[in-house]
């Protein structure tokens, strides 16, 4: 754990930006010792899940309408911009305006005016092979900058940051949607560090390979200095300077709201041999059921829900699992139909995933 806050304050605040369930929030929160203030989530169905487990943290809504200056400024902010268009997946329009993932742009606004001391970003490895098509500023050469087509056809692909070790480096070519992320967070005085990793290393039963950087700034930013003012009316505030240290908060409890995260973190590696019941029941699926069963600390769920009209379908609880959350995380809201929280659980971060990789980060 850091301690980013030196302000008197007893917790380091979170602003969370697409929050969906709450996923990466648990695991900012668990690895920084932190809590989530405030968050923005346009889904009214998963936004509900989200006000019931933080019922103190107001929704901002749609992230293209909120006035950041009349926010307030946070230690952390996070995001898992949507990934759609950069997903591998998807039609791969890659990192555009006018796209579902182009609104990294209004995370980066966000950025630029609440000016936090750390940012957390999440996404899939869609951000490693898809292009970003950069929006025009005055003098530009937007030609040279931009791919003739965001579609990543083989040409693109050809054309694109060769170098994946430095990624938005070099600004005269096609950047790839991860560069263009990096690229800015450089623009924003931030000093980022990016890791990617399947959600297998933490002993979850599938691959779920994501990204996820983590940026600290760098240098204080001097006031009415914006640097991102082609991306539109940024609406910019201004915040208080803090430092950064690291410190062992000894003295400090964890959050009770993620104190299973740390019981699950102290299970990966443990040795795990099914049972023959187990066996019985998963087949060859028996080892990664069984080690997932150790580290969750509780029996997967019947993976299926049958019905006789339309076959089996994937059973809400089973994902719930998957994804390492506690039972009845999103499963509980009764509000949700079963096809909204599947959607919901697949859209969201595995907590014990991004809090590895955070702690990979800041190591």
């Amino acid at each position: 754990m850091h301690d980013l806050n030196t302000s008197g304050d007893s917790e380091l605040k979170i602003g969370s930006l697409f929050s969906g369930y709450g996923g990466l929030d648990l695991a900012v929160e668990h690895v920084f010792n932190a809590k989530t203030v405030w968050f923005s989530e346009l889904n009214e169905p998963v936004a509900r899940v989200f006000s019931h487990r933080w019922s103190d943290a107001p929704n901002l809504g749609d992230i293209t309408t909120i006035d950041w200056s009349q926010v307030k400024p946070v230690d952390i902010l996070i995001g898992g911009f949507p990934c759609q268009d950069v997903s591998t997946v998807g039609k791969r329009a890659g990192l555009a305006p006018g796209t579902r993932s182009g609104l990294w742009a209004h995370m980066a606004a966000a950025i630029d005016a609440l000016q936090p001391e750390r940012v957390a970003i999440e996404n899939v490895r869609g951000l490693l092979s898809s292009p970003a098509t950069r929006p025009p500023a005055q003098g530009d050469d937007h030609d040279r900058h931009n791919p003739g087509d965001a579609t990543p056809d083989g040409a693109t692909r050809r054309i694109l940051e060769p170098d994946p070790w430095h990624l938005g480096d070099n600004a005269t070519r096609p950047l790839r949607a991860l560069g263009a992320v990096l690229n800015d967070l450089a623009d924003l005085r931030l000093d980022a560090r990016w890791i990617g990793l399947p959600a297998s290393l933490v002993g979850a039963p599938h691959q779920r390979f994501h990204i996820f950087a983590l940026a600290r700034r760098t240098v204080p930013h001097p006031t009415g200095d914006r640097l991102l003012t082609r991306r539109g009316n940024t609406r910019p505030g201004e915040s208080e300077t803090r430092d950064d240290r690291a410190v062992t908060p000894d003295h400090r409890l964890r959050s009770p709201r993620t104190g299973w995260l740390a019981k699950q973190e102290s299970r990966i590696g443990d040795p795990v041999v099914p049972d023959r019941r187990t066996v019985q029941r998963w087949g060859r699926y028996a080892d990664a059921i069984a080690r997932w069963e150790h580290i969750t600390g509780r029996p997967a769920p019947a993976p299926a829900l049958l019905n006789d009209a339309d076959g089996p379908h994937p059973a809400p609880a089973f994902v719930e699992w998957l994804m390492g959350l506690p039972a009845g995380w999103v499963t509980d809201a009764d509000y949700l139909t079963q096809d909204q929280q599947i959607t919901a659980l697949g859209n969201g971060v595995q907590p014990l995933q991004a809090a590895l990789a955070l702690s990979a980060l800041l190591d």
